[in-house]
Protein backbone atom coordinates (compact mmCIF):
# COMPACT_ATOMS: atom_id res chain seq x y z
CA UNK A 1 0.00 0.00 0.00
CA UNK A 2 0.67 3.60 -0.79
CA UNK A 3 1.31 6.28 1.65
CA UNK A 4 2.13 9.62 1.16
CA UNK A 5 5.62 11.03 3.62
CA UNK A 6 4.35 12.42 6.60
CA UNK A 7 7.53 11.52 8.67
CA UNK A 8 8.52 15.17 8.33
CA UNK A 9 5.95 17.06 7.40
CA UNK A 10 7.95 20.29 8.11
CA UNK A 11 11.03 20.00 5.76
CA UNK A 12 10.27 19.86 2.03
CA UNK A 13 11.40 16.61 0.93
CA UNK A 14 11.16 14.99 -2.52
CA UNK A 15 10.70 11.55 -3.23
CA UNK A 16 10.47 9.12 -6.52
CA UNK A 17 7.05 6.87 -6.67
CA UNK A 18 7.02 3.82 -9.50
CA UNK A 19 3.46 2.68 -10.59
CA UNK A 20 4.27 -0.37 -13.03
CA UNK A 21 2.54 -3.49 -14.17
CA UNK A 22 1.17 -4.77 -17.27
CA UNK A 23 -1.47 -3.33 -20.10
CA UNK A 24 -4.66 -2.81 -18.96
CA UNK A 25 -3.41 -3.15 -15.31
CA UNK A 26 -4.94 0.81 -13.78
CA UNK A 27 -1.05 2.39 -14.44
CA UNK A 28 -2.41 5.47 -15.90
CA UNK A 29 -5.39 4.99 -13.43
CA UNK A 30 -3.59 5.16 -10.47
CA UNK A 31 -1.09 8.20 -11.70
CA UNK A 32 -4.18 10.44 -12.43
CA UNK A 33 -5.57 9.25 -9.02
CA UNK A 34 -2.46 10.42 -7.46
CA UNK A 35 -2.15 13.86 -9.29
CA UNK A 36 -5.61 14.83 -8.94
CA UNK A 37 -5.50 14.45 -5.29
CA UNK A 38 -2.05 16.81 -5.35
CA UNK A 39 -4.08 19.15 -7.78
CA UNK A 40 -6.94 19.09 -4.86
CA UNK A 41 -4.61 20.06 -2.46
CA UNK A 42 -3.65 22.93 -4.13
CA UNK A 43 0.03 22.06 -4.89
CA UNK A 44 1.31 22.77 -8.36
CA UNK A 45 1.29 19.98 -10.74
CA UNK A 46 3.30 19.01 -13.79
CA UNK A 47 2.54 16.05 -16.03
CA UNK A 48 4.76 14.62 -18.81
CA UNK A 49 4.70 11.93 -21.36
CA UNK A 50 6.43 11.15 -24.37
CA UNK A 51 5.47 12.76 -27.59
CA UNK A 52 5.43 9.49 -29.63
CA UNK A 53 2.05 8.10 -27.12
CA UNK A 54 -0.77 9.90 -29.34
CA UNK A 55 -3.16 6.83 -28.90
CA UNK A 56 -6.18 9.24 -27.54
CA UNK A 57 -4.94 12.39 -27.27
CA UNK A 58 -1.86 15.31 -27.64
CA UNK A 59 -1.63 16.79 -24.90
CA UNK A 60 -3.46 14.64 -22.20
CA UNK A 61 -2.97 11.93 -19.97
CA UNK A 62 -5.62 9.68 -20.76
CA UNK A 63 -6.90 5.90 -19.26
CA UNK A 64 -8.20 2.98 -20.93
CA UNK A 65 -11.19 4.03 -18.81
CA UNK A 66 -10.52 7.34 -20.39
CA UNK A 67 -10.30 9.65 -17.14
CA UNK A 68 -7.79 12.30 -18.04
CA UNK A 69 -5.55 14.95 -16.98
CA UNK A 70 -3.81 17.50 -18.97
CA UNK A 71 -0.01 16.55 -19.88
CA UNK A 72 2.70 18.29 -21.68
CA UNK A 73 3.98 15.85 -24.61
CA UNK A 74 7.99 15.84 -24.98
CA UNK A 75 10.76 14.64 -26.90
CA UNK A 76 13.27 13.50 -24.52
CA UNK A 77 13.32 13.28 -20.65
CA UNK A 78 15.86 16.22 -20.56
CA UNK A 79 13.10 18.83 -21.33
CA UNK A 80 11.32 18.00 -18.19
CA UNK A 81 13.67 19.85 -15.68
CA UNK A 82 13.20 23.04 -17.50
CA UNK A 83 9.26 22.47 -17.80
CA UNK A 84 9.17 21.79 -14.02
CA UNK A 85 10.91 24.11 -12.50
CA UNK A 86 9.35 25.21 -9.42
CA UNK A 87 6.59 22.51 -9.05
CA UNK A 88 5.61 20.29 -6.04
CA UNK A 89 4.63 16.92 -8.36
CA UNK A 90 5.89 15.90 -11.27
CA UNK A 91 3.85 13.34 -12.86
CA UNK A 92 5.36 11.29 -15.46
CA UNK A 93 3.30 8.50 -17.80
CA UNK A 94 4.33 5.83 -20.53
CA UNK A 95 8.08 6.19 -19.08
CA UNK A 96 9.11 2.74 -20.65
CA UNK A 97 9.54 5.05 -23.71
CA UNK A 98 11.73 7.37 -22.22
CA UNK A 99 15.35 7.40 -22.29
CA UNK A 100 17.77 6.31 -19.93
CA UNK A 101 18.25 9.77 -19.20
CA UNK A 102 14.78 9.54 -16.64
CA UNK A 103 16.52 7.93 -14.15
CA UNK A 104 18.95 10.94 -13.27
CA UNK A 105 16.22 13.28 -13.91
CA UNK A 106 13.79 11.81 -11.31
CA UNK A 107 16.39 11.41 -8.90
CA UNK A 108 17.54 15.63 -9.67
CA UNK A 109 14.06 16.43 -9.33
CA UNK A 110 13.35 14.83 -6.01
CA UNK A 111 16.72 15.83 -4.57
CA UNK A 112 15.52 19.36 -5.15
CA UNK A 113 12.36 18.36 -3.19
CA UNK A 114 9.63 17.26 -6.05
CA UNK A 115 7.66 14.50 -5.61
CA UNK A 116 7.53 12.74 -8.74
CA UNK A 117 5.49 10.06 -9.61
CA UNK A 118 6.10 7.66 -12.71
CA UNK A 119 3.98 4.95 -14.11
CA UNK A 120 4.94 2.72 -16.97
CA UNK A 121 4.98 -1.38 -18.31
CA UNK A 122 8.00 -3.00 -16.44
CA UNK A 123 7.92 -5.73 -18.96
CA UNK A 124 7.95 -5.13 -22.83
CA UNK A 125 5.92 -7.96 -24.74
CA UNK A 126 8.35 -10.33 -24.85
CA UNK A 127 8.64 -10.36 -20.97
CA UNK A 128 11.68 -8.30 -20.55
CA UNK A 129 12.32 -5.53 -18.32
CA UNK A 130 11.33 -2.25 -20.18
CA UNK A 131 13.36 0.71 -20.70
CA UNK A 132 14.44 2.63 -17.45
CA UNK A 133 11.20 1.38 -15.70
CA UNK A 134 13.51 -1.41 -13.76
CA UNK A 135 16.28 1.16 -12.63
CA UNK A 136 13.84 4.02 -11.38
CA UNK A 137 11.86 1.04 -9.02
CA UNK A 138 15.42 0.89 -7.85
CA UNK A 139 15.77 4.15 -6.58
CA UNK A 140 12.49 4.93 -5.72
CA UNK A 141 11.04 5.51 -2.26
CA UNK A 142 7.69 3.38 -3.31
CA UNK A 143 6.82 0.93 -6.03
CA UNK A 144 3.74 0.10 -6.51
CA UNK A 145 3.24 -2.71 -8.87
CA UNK A 146 -0.42 -3.33 -10.02
CA UNK A 147 -1.98 -6.89 -12.37
CA UNK A 148 -4.68 -6.97 -15.09
CA UNK A 149 -6.56 -9.75 -15.37
CA UNK A 150 -5.53 -12.72 -17.34
CA UNK A 151 -8.31 -13.33 -20.55
CA UNK A 152 -7.51 -16.77 -20.51
CA UNK A 153 -7.74 -18.30 -16.96
CA UNK A 154 -8.95 -15.45 -14.98
CA UNK A 155 -5.71 -15.08 -12.71
CA UNK A 156 -4.05 -12.46 -12.01
CA UNK A 157 -1.75 -10.83 -15.21
CA UNK A 158 1.49 -8.97 -15.11
CA UNK A 159 2.55 -10.16 -18.49
CA UNK A 160 1.40 -7.66 -21.90
CA UNK A 161 0.93 -10.20 -24.88
CA UNK A 162 1.24 -9.20 -27.88
CA UNK A 163 -1.39 -10.23 -30.95
CA UNK A 164 0.15 -9.26 -33.37
CA UNK A 165 3.24 -10.55 -35.20
CA UNK A 166 5.52 -7.39 -34.76
CA UNK A 167 8.55 -7.92 -33.37
CA UNK A 168 9.28 -4.34 -32.77
CA UNK A 169 9.62 -3.39 -29.49
CA UNK A 170 7.46 -0.62 -29.54
CA UNK A 171 4.04 -1.08 -31.46
CA UNK A 172 1.32 1.49 -29.98
CA UNK A 173 -1.91 -0.64 -29.11
CA UNK A 174 -4.75 -1.02 -27.34
CA UNK A 175 -7.36 -4.46 -26.85
CA UNK A 176 -6.60 -4.86 -30.97
CA UNK A 177 -2.82 -5.31 -30.41
CA UNK A 178 -2.29 -6.60 -26.22
CA UNK A 179 -4.01 -8.93 -23.94
CA UNK A 180 -2.94 -9.19 -20.11
CA UNK A 181 -1.82 -13.05 -19.79
CA UNK A 182 -0.66 -14.45 -15.96
CA UNK A 183 2.93 -15.95 -16.23
CA UNK A 184 1.30 -18.98 -16.99
CA UNK A 185 -0.93 -18.76 -19.74
CA UNK A 186 2.25 -16.08 -21.01
CA UNK A 187 4.75 -18.73 -21.03
CA UNK A 188 2.35 -21.73 -21.70
CA UNK A 189 1.33 -19.81 -24.80
CA UNK A 190 5.51 -18.93 -25.70
CA UNK A 191 6.30 -22.54 -25.18
CA UNK A 192 3.27 -23.49 -27.24
CA UNK A 193 4.54 -20.91 -30.37
CA UNK A 194 8.46 -21.52 -29.67
CA UNK A 195 8.88 -17.74 -28.89
CA UNK A 196 12.03 -16.72 -28.15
Amino acid sequence: MFLEDTINPGSKSGWIEVICGSMFSGKTEELIRRLKRAEFAKQKVEIFKPNVDTRYAEEEVVSHDENSIRSTPVPSSSNIPILADGVDVVGIDEAQFFDSELVEVCTQLANRGTRVIVAGLDMDYAGKPFGPIPALMAVAEYVTKVHAVCVRCGNLANHSHRLSSSDDLVVLGEKNEYEPLCRSCFYGFKEKNKVV
